[in-house]
């Protein structure tokens, strides 16, 4: 898979001599998805200047400003720059930029080959459109198309997908990293919530990693306790617990993951890499 994005260097090159003039209307693709911004990329010296926040979160980093400095972060990876600076910093070493970052509309723009090549990405130039491929999420041996969520309400449910392999590699890596150790399957859980019973659990949520032709490859049901009873009758209920249904095991859960989780999923929303396929809430 490396060698597959061994080329982007290159292809920042070539993509540079052949953007069009200062002010041309341009396209930015994101693993096929056209992303949206309240302010457009330009060139500028003959080099693509993007804003940084919108593309990064795209491709899976987290983005922090603070003092006229930006830091990206993203698996281990720390990237800091400053406005105005000809230079970054990439885990604590230096590298020259092709073009300065500046402020337009409150909005940093930064060198689209910059953040390709941060992010390992493979970036192509057609008419006026640049596409940017991520690497694609692997789950032993097999390549995710998309992540499919389920969940319940009340009234109806709703299934829905996400594509981007940036969210559902950051996702992913989520799951396993919060996964805690084994537990007990509970006495009772469902998507109906059960306010009597004691240490009941409601499904909040199913996610299914899928391949190429739409198939699960890999499912996590997370579970979230009800906690409608005193305190004191569910005290040593964990609150969170997750289901790997592939491996058909309990595993105690972070709260606060499955609120990464759904923060990465609004993100994705409002970025428009995610598909409702279904919707039967009334």
């Amino acid at each position: 898979m490396k060698k597959l994005f061994s080329g982007i260097f290159l292809t920042g090159m070539l993509l540079c001599a052949a953007l069009p003039a200062y002010g041309a209307n341009i396209q930015i693709n994101v693993d096929s998805v056209a992303i949206t911004s309240d302010v457009a990329p330009e060139t500028v010296n003959n080099h693509t200047m993007v804003p940084l926040r919108v593309i990064s979160e795209n491709l899976g980093a987290k983005v922090t400003w603070a003092n006229s400095e930006v830091t990206l972060s993203k698996s281990g990876l720390q990237v800091m720059l400053k406005l105005s600076d000809g230079a970054a910093v990439r885990n604590g070493e230096t590298v020259l930029l092709d073009a300065k970052p500046y402020l337009k509309n409150s909005r940093v723009m930064v060198p689209l080959r910059f953040l390709a090549e941060t992010f390992g990405c493979a970036v192509n130039y057609k008419d006026r459109v640049v596409t940017v491929d991520t690497e694609p999420l692997i789950i032993d041996g097999v390549q995710v198309k998309a992540l499919q969520q389920e969940y319940h309400m009340t009234m109806g449910g709703v299934v829905q997908q996400i594509k981007g392999n940036a969210y559902n590699k950051a996702i992913y890596d989520l799951v396993l990293e919060n996964k805690g150790s084994q537990a007990e399957a509970p006495a009772k859980y469902s998507w109906m919530v059960d306010i009597d019973t004691p240490g009941a659990y409601y499904k909040i949520g199913q996610y299914d990693f899928l391949d190429l032709n739409g198939n699960s490859i890999q499912r996590f049901d997370i579970y979230g306790l009800i906690e409608a009873l005193p305190a004191e009758i569910l005290a040593g209920y964990p609150k969170a617990l997750i289901y790997d249904a592939t491996g058909n095991q309990w595993y105690l859960f972070s709260d606060t993951a499955i609120q990464s989780i759904n923060q990465l999923i609004d993100t994705a929303t409002k970025n428009g890499f995610l598909t409702v396929i279904s919707n039967t809430v009334v």
